[in-house]
């Protein structure tokens, strides 16, 4: 399969809080829709994808994306994205995720780098988000003992409710990052995971 990737070198937080960020990739979008012929791509194939924080982006995107109506996305691949900026605390969290590399000690400083205090927008928090119908056919990807498990199953059944063709596969065992693994079995099975449904959405 022949694939042009665009890799956003979007603005970062503190430095460039919400919503620079997202207007970045946004205008990144934008430009490879307008560009799409110079370019020789397919302007009903266009995917928007990321892993952990641009998984997060993404699904944002592809929010703001449908909301503005001027592009419709053919899909979206999310792998471990950060979905819910509201960290589960107490009784509410789930005491199998967030010990290994991504801890929730982590994501509470990278909200408040991000967002603030009291943002509520689902364009930085796709949880948020009180309506997805319409979104593109999504593929979410994500570990077991990852901190982001639980919002990423939540997000699925929301889209699957939503009629969204949705695919998510939770791998056992695994952290936030565990791809840094290189020659695990289970790296090397997640990307082909990954690109299979790509292939699959865009190809057919």
């Amino acid at each position: 399969m022949n694939c042009l990737v665009l890799s956003v070198d979007y603005r970062l937080a503190p430095e460039t809080p919400f919503p620079g960020p997202m207007e970045d990739a946004q205008d990144a979008l934008h430009w490879l829709h307008g560009e799409a012929q110079q370019l020789g791509i397919d302007k009903r194939r266009i995917a928007v994808a990321g892993q952990s924080a641009g998984g997060a982006m993404a699904a944002c995107l592809a929010l703001m994306t449908r909301d503005e109506g001027e592009i419709q996305l053919a899909f979206q691949l999310l792998e471990a994205p950060r979905l819910n900026d509201q960290i589960g605390e107490g009784e509410e969290s789930n005491p199998f995720t967030g010990e290994f590399v991504w801890t929730r000690q982590s994501s509470a400083y990278c909200r408040t780098a991000y967002l603030g205090a009291g943002n509520s927008s689902p364009y930085a928090s796709a949880l948020r988000a009180t309506d997805v119908e319409g979104l593109a056919p999504t593929f979410v990807a994500v570990g077991a003992l990852d901190l982001f498990v639980d919002e990423c199953v939540e997000y699925c059944g929301r889209l699957l409710r939503a009629g969204v063709p949705t695919e998510l596969i939770v791998y056992p065992g695994c952290f936030h990052g565990f791809q840094r693994a290189a020659e695990a079995q289970v790296t090397m099975r997640s990307h082909r995971d990954s690109l299979n449904a790509l292939k699959k959405a865009l190809v057919g």
